[in-house]
């Protein structure tokens, strides 16, 4: 039977009918194939934004000094933490509410606004003490130069929002990979000419300027006044609560940047943020693409109870087959990444890229309960699972801390490892799913991955002796990924999922016609 999930949106400005295929009526069928469609656009935009922001990475490593990565990286801490701010979770409440009015969305634009220019003033306020903490002049004008994203995020927060509640992913991935593209840049432009570390510090201001006018060009929807009594008490609690997650899980997963900063310095910092990143990069992509999708189609069917278990476990199937290659190559081939990527001069990252790869698993494993937690309304779960997240992760970073980069690294891998069992138990509880489910959803990619990584090994083994680290990467890379593959789609006889995946990705999808909304 066709589940009816029609959207109103009431409206006195008139450019509000552009809109109006934000809100049409969506069917079981349909939303099916948005979500197969908008999966495949957006893990399309993410292959894109990977490859600008590796080849961007490999150019900027070459240019700058580890220092440079480390001056920003302090910034970014700062930033990072007040970035979660930026929307004070009102872009996730905008997916999930089942109603939305037109005075309800501008309401929630005008609290954004007022919430990115507070944020701006907060920063530039910040800019002294990060001076103080890492006994570091030239912070301050950093952290003043970079303070304006804040303000030009919050412009694009709804507007994004309303974009993905109405499933136009192939749109936010036009836009985002453009600007991305554009602001790398001007990035490698600046390095190139000598500007150091302010290159890195345009790349963070122009990223947001771009999306904000980017996002504004393609949802022609303007906000009216803001307005009292529009019924967005439960959205603005909702997306305290989506923050304060936010917030928890922020500090949990960098407070070892914020130390290694502070006991180590910038060019250990550096060091760290590179090889965090290129572990943690493609697996931060990968969740991004289908949890934008997700997380949407959840909220859609979250009192389906029996299409909701399936739609998840099937999400969280591919993601898993998907981060577990990804963690086999920077586990077994963390040297030649280096080498090719970065250059010889960051061979010290080599050791704690190794040792972090266990991280984009756990990731993987624990992640998407979040969309499924918040997508049911299950978000005081989250929130006590972000709680428990938090200590754990920073006693083992702690602990590692005196032994540096590498010993943040195993301290950080340990903790999130050992956290994965009792968050999925949690994540599960109460839910239709069963312990049988999760392991069946599993099970064939672990297998797989289990078997490719000995291939991995031995094919790194046998060819080092014989070829430079680029050729050991991409002969290394095409066996083992091969393997996998074979495996996975063959042996254990996932092919035809994958199949029907693409058929539908391939398939024509028929527009829905909008409904004209409601005029108040």
């Amino acid at each position: 039977m066709d589940i009816s999930v029609e959207k109103h949106v009431r409206t006195t400005d008139r450019n509000q009918s552009s809109a109006d295929s934000l809100f049409g009526a969506t069917t079981t069928s349909d939303l099916k194939k948005k979500s197969v469609r908008g999966v495949a656009a957006t893990v399309l935009s993410q292959g894109l934004t990977f490859s600008i922001q590796t080849g961007s990475t490999i150019v900027l490593a070459r240019l700058l000094s580890p220092e440079d990565f480390g001056l920003q990286a302090m910034v970014v801490t700062m930033s990072g933490f007040l970035y979660l701010f930026r929307d004070a979770g009102l872009s996730v409440a905008t997916v999930q509410r089942e109603i939305l009015t037109h005075e309800q969305t501008s309401t929630l634009f005008w609290v954004n606004v007022a919430v990115g220019a507070v944020l701006t003033i907060v920063a530039v306020a910040v800019a002294p003490f990060l001076v103080t903490f890492y006994t570091e002049p030239r912070l301050l004008l950093m952290t003043m130069a970079s303070a304006p994203a804040f303000f030009f995020n919050s412009l694009a927060v709804q507007h994004r929002a309303l974009l993905n509640r109405a499933m136009r992913f192939d749109t936010l991935a036009k836009v985002d990979v453009l600007c991305l593209g554009i602001s790398a840049g001007v990035a490698v432009s600046l390095a190139a000419t000598g500007y150091g570390y302010w290159a890195l510090v345009a790349m963070t201001v122009s990223n947001p300027l771009l999306m904000m006018a980017g996002v504004w060009l393609m949802m022609p929807w303007r906000p009216g006044s803001p307005r009292r009594g529009s019924g967005v008490r439960s959205m603005l609690n909702f997306g305290a609560a989506v923050t304060l997650n936010g917030v928890v899980v922020y500090l949990a997963y960098n407070t070892e940047k914020i130390l290694l900063g502070r006991f180590w310095g910038a060019e250990a910092l550096g060091l760290y943020g590179r090889a965090y990143q290129l572990a943690n990069l493609p697996v931060n992509q990968l969740n991004s693409a289908i949890g934008v999708v997700a997380y949407p189609a959840l909220a859609r069917v979250q009192n389906e109870a029996d299409r909701l278990r399936t739609s998840f476990l099937k999400g969280y199937s591919i993601v898993v087959s998907l981060t577990i290659p990804v963690t086999i190559t920077c586990a077994v081939f963390a040297e030649e990444i280096v080498r090719t990527l970065l250059g010889p001069k960051w061979l010290a990252a080599v050791p704690v890229l190794r040792l972090l790869s266990p991280t984009m698993l756990a990731f993987a494993l624990i992640n998407p309960f979040g969309w499924f937690l918040q997508a049911t309304g299950r978000i005081r779960r989250s929130l006590n699972m972000a709680f428990a997240i938090a200590p754990v992760v920073i006693l083992g970073v702690a602990l590692g801390l005196p032994h540096g980069p590498t010993g943040v690294a195993v301290g950080y891998s340990v903790a999130m490892v050992a956290l994965v069992p009792p968050l999925i138990a949690w994540g599960m509880h109460g839910t239709t799913m069963t312990a049988g489910d999760y392991i069946n959803s599993i099970k064939r990619p672990v297998v797989a991955g289990v078997l490719a990584g000995i291939v991995g090994w031995l094919v790194k083994v046998i060819l080092e002796s014989y070829m430079n680290s680029t050729l050991v990467l991409l002969v290394g890379l095409t066996l083992t990924i091969g393997f996998y593959m074979g495996v996975l789609l063959i042996v254990m006889g996932q092919k035809g999922v994958y199949i029907d995946l693409l058929n539908q990705v391939i398939q024509r999808n028929p527009e829905v016609p909008a409904k004209t909304p409601e005029r108040s």
